[in-house]
């Protein structure tokens, strides 16, 4: 499903250079890393993409270049990375991919902006958004580029689409013989661990096209090492020609707010770093019949469902979870699930972000609930199997089991993943 943005626009991996400690990844998949620069200031980080600029664009020298990008695309001084590659004789920009939310991230979740010319810089943009595979394959086929480059910014989640764009967008391009660039930004979560549960490949969707932990801990540059090593010649019969372009000043650890970087939502309801932080679990309630925040200034921080009371709030509070404190709140959704309706529930305080588990916390979250609130009830389509990656999680909280007993039974497939997800780690 899409929108268009025309009337709004109108009136308002073989030879990849080493210098900006990029990765050459070969078509088997193995990557080598380049020699890294030395750390700087914690509180000030280079991007991929300021650090590509600076070195003058070498690594798409010679080439007609597409980019998937948004809104959050911006520089250090929150210019459009597409403003500034369009201003610059030496990159040759000539498209656009635009993936859920548009090329301007205007549009709600579940749509896109479709295919317009971009008032601003007079290039096509091409709608990818449910697009994967042959149908994806064709688009890069027919655009005139030869490297597609990738630039936006993550929320940490392996339910947040952007990832699964990523994806899809290295398979099509390995498919159309077409090199790949990815320009790295922060996870804005810190990215120190893996939490969560592993997706089980028979509940492969958009909101999880591969086995990765729901909080995946990772950046876009090691997660394109991990995807070509791991799943991309699976689905693509071959690795893509990829090289990452590694950003400068940042730790594993660091949150976003200690970055010095511009926070620009990539998406309508990712409104802060604070709700990146608690996304990878409260997401989960998209999948049950209550109220995750949308139409708040605090989605996914803000939890609730009509009909609810304290009890929940002290529910939660009482089971200890560390680095997070509940308030007891209440509000009015201007859209969205209890729209225009009074919702009473809880407003999650991050107070201790080392010590903060975001999975963890959303499923106390969702037993409080479950034991708590007798209209409980998870959507019909059983769209938090998708989320959390299998039918355990509802089978297992409907069943009566506790926290610990949801949150033990995906440690060892956990503990494999992290095992893997340390061979693609770029940063210490």
């Amino acid at each position: 499903m899409t929108v268009s943005r025309r009337a709004l626009l109108t009136t308002g991996a073989a030879g990849l250079t080493t210098t900006l400690a990029t990765t050459a990844t070969t078509t088997a998949g193995r990557a080598a890393a380049a020699p890294r620069e030395c750390h700087a200031s914690p509180t000030r980080v280079r991007t991929g993409f300021e650090r590509l600029a600076a070195d003058g664009y070498r690594l798409l020298e010679g080439q007609r270049v597409g980019i998937i990008t948004n809104q959050s695309g911006v520089t250090a001084d929150a210019r459009g990375v597409v403003d500034v590659m369009h201003a610059d004789s030496r990159v040759r920009l000539t498209t656009i991919f635009a993936a859920e939310h548009g090329y301007r991230g205007t549009p709600q979740a579940g749509l896109s902006e479709g295919d317009y010319t971009d008032p601003a810089s007079g290039l096509p943009v091409r709608d990818t958004y449910l697009k994967s595979g042959e149908r994806l394959r064709e688009v890069f086929a027919k655009a005139p580029v030869d490297t597609v480059v990738y630039d936006s910014q993550d929320a940490g989640a392996r339910f947040y689409t952007c990832i699964w764009t990523l994806y899809d967008c290295m398979v099509a391009a390995a498919m159309a013989k077409k090199r790949f660039v990815v320009l790295d930004r922060p996870n804005p979560v810190g990215a120190r661990e893996a939490y969560g549960p592993v997706l089980d490949r028979r509940f492969a969707t958009f909101v999880g096209r591969a086995p990765i932990a729901q909080a995946h801990g990772m950046t876009v540059a090691e997660l394109a090492l991990l995807y070509n090593g791991e799943f991309v010649p699976e689905a693509a019969g071959q690795a893509v020609e990829l090289a990452v372009v590694e950003m400068s000043g940042w730790r594993r650890g660091d949150f976003f707010d200690t970055t010095g970087l511009p926070w620009v939502p990539p998406s309508p309801n990712m409104a802060t770093p604070d709700t990146a932080l608690v996304y990878s679990g409260t997401g989960l309630f998209e999948g049950t019949n209550m109220s995750e925040g949308r139409g708040t200034v605090r989605p996914f921080e803000m939890l609730g469902a009509e009909g609810l009371d304290g009890r929940w709030a002290r529910a939660a509070n009482a089971a200890g979870l560390p680095g997070v404190h509940f308030r007891e709140a209440y509000y009015v959704p201007t859209f969205g699930t209890y729209q225009g309706r009074t919702v009473g529930g809880v407003h999650l305080h991050v107070h201790d972000r080392d010590a903060y588990d975001p999975v963890r916390t959303a499923v106390a979250l969702l037993v409080a609930a479950k034991r708590h609130w007798s209209g409980f009830a998870w959507r019909p389509d059983h769209f938090v199997d998708k989320l959390s990656g299998s039918a355990r999680l509802r089978t297992m909280i409907d069943a009566g089991a506790d926290t610990d007993a949801v949150v033990g039974a995906w440690q060892e497939e956990l503990a494999a993943f992290r095992s893997v997800r340390r061979t693609y780690l770029r940063y210490e």
